[in-house]
């Protein structure tokens, strides 16, 4: 009577977790519409080219009453629009640099005190200061800031330069556009490994200890079922989710930011159901024992956050020291990560990919057979 496998008691216990997940709103928003929301707001901010809108403050100066003796205040009177007084913003003078394929960037100039300048520079208001001391041109800014070292470039090409110069000669600037270079073509991949992670993580962990803290668990110990059929399809239904919430985020971003799968589409599919069986390996071992809601929720966190952080997710883990990027290159989803990026944005196919396969599915087995043999109903 006892099989290994009892197809009948997994599909009805299969089916009865998905009514559960799909009775519940906030799945269907934070699994599917939360995701594409996001990716929508990142995407649009980072691949819509606009206007850059710099402020940088003017040290008053006694030479003020004579413009042409001081360089700053000579390009501000001579080449910059003067703003009128009370209209849109107390700046005094704006200049812009047009340049189509870069984008055009705007400079307002304040003329403050030194002090008033520091405290608006503190508060990130305006990220550069520029000063005139003996007819030298001074700029004050925190070098470790990229946009204010930006700005620096291009004010000090053209301040005090006679002309009117662009930063470079863009006419042998080609910005690189295509797909997979883009900062969306980073971050798409990204949002669909961040979302398996925690999909199962929170979706089978959290949900299995809430039960057994609840005693709800403890009813079912009477009843035939098996505990692997059980854990089996919660694991199952959970996966299926997964799936869906990721064709629905790829079809988004082929349609929205134009996107294409550049590598093997099944070689995908394979490293994405080896990265949600092994996230939901390490999910029914978190959940296995405890019965605690709140020791849950810091297990779960002690796992998602560091990897959420460190994976490369939002930005490249080889920002970190150089002695951290082999630890960080051996993390779950970092693996699960590089292989979908690498498959979206450089061609991979099975060649790259099996061996994170591999591994992320012994994770998955490894796991799953501990906390199965550990796991308790209460």
């Amino acid at each position: 009577m006892s099989k290994i496998i009892n197809t009948k008691q997994l599909w009805h216990l299969t089916l009865a977790h998905f009514r559960e997940i799909i009775r519940e709103p906030g799945v269907l928003f934070w699994g599917i519409v939360f995701p594409i929301l996001m990716s929508l707001g990142l995407g649009l901010a980072f691949t819509k080219k606009g206007d850059i809108l710099r402020k940088v403050a003017v040290i008053k100066s006694d030479e003020i009453s004579l413009p042409d003796s001081s360089a700053i205040f000579s390009f501000l009177n001579n080449n910059c629009e003067k703003n009128i007084a009370g209209e849109d913003d107390d700046y005094k003078w704006r200049f812009e640099i047009k340049d189509d394929k870069l984008g055009n960037s705007i400079f307002l100039f304040y003329e403050l005190e030194w002090n008033d300048a520091m405290v608006l520079l503190k508060r990130g208001t305006i990220n550069l200061i520029l000063n005139s001391n003996n007819n030298n041109t001074e700029y004050h800014f925190d070098p470790v800031n990229s946009d204010a070292a930006l700005t620096y470039l291009k004010l000090s090409n053209i301040i005090g330069s006679g002309e009117i110069l662009p930063a470079t000669d863009t006419a042998e600037i080609k910005p690189l556009t295509v797909t997979g270079t883009r900062y969306i073509d980073f971050l798409i991949p990204g949002l669909i490994t961040l979302g398996v992670m925690m999909s199962t993580m929170w979706g089978i962990s959290y949900g299995i200890i809430e039960k057994r803290s609840k005693k709800l668990l403890r009813r079912l110990v009477a009843t035939p079922m098996k505990k692997s059929h059980f854990l089996i399809a919660l694991i199952t239904v959970r996966i299926g989710m997964n799936f869906i919430e990721a064709i629905i985020i790829v079809i988004f971003a082929i349609f929205v930011f134009n996107m294409s799968v550049q590598g093997s589409l099944s070689a995908m599919i394979l490293l994405f159901l080896a990265g949600n069986v092994a996230f939901a390996g390490i999910a029914v071992f978190v959940s296995s024992h405890t019965s605690n809601t709140e020791i849950g929720n810091g297990l779960i966190n002690a796992i998602v956050m560091p990897m959420m952080v460190l994976s490369g997710i939002f930005f490249s883990y080889y920002n970190f020291p150089d002695w951290s990027i082999a630890v960080i290159q051996k993390l779950p989803l970092t693996m699960l990560t590089d292989g979908i990026r690498s498959i979206f944005n450089e061609g991979a196919g099975y060649a790259e990919v099996a061996l994170p396969a591999i591994i992320l599915s012994t994770i998955g087995v490894i796991f799953f057979a501990t906390g199965l043999k550990i796991f308790k109903w209460h």
